[in-house]
């Protein structure tokens, strides 16, 4: 059975060698798209440039135009999450959603 110094030597040595493998196969992966992008004329910027959708956050925290409106008050609300206590006061009183519609 090893004792726990062959153990820890063998584990630098492993680790040495994952380092350098990982090294190696790195520099190889840049040759093969340094000579992908060679053969194809592409640069950086195409590369870097490749998104063809916006993402889904490029939309989040734009403001969304008002479509109820309070006459009395002037407070909006843009149908978007809870109902405001104004327009649910006023729709138990018996309005309708569409007469604050704006």
């Amino acid at each position: 059975m090893a004792t726990l110094q062959e153990l820890l030597a063998q584990k630098a040595a492993l680790e040495k060698q994952i380092a350098e493998t990982q090294r190696q196969e790195r520099t190889e992966a840049i040759a093969k798209v340094k000579s992908l992008m060679a053969e194809y004329g592409l640069t950086a910027a195409d590369i870097a440039g490749a998104k063809t959708a916006p993402s889904p956050r490029a939309s989040a925290g734009k403001k969304v135009a008002p479509k109820y409106r309070n006459p009395a008050t002037g407070e909006t609300w843009t149908g978007r999450g809870l109902q405001p206590n104004w327009l649910k006061t006023a729709l138990s009183s018996g309005k309708k959603l569409a007469d604050f519609a704006i």
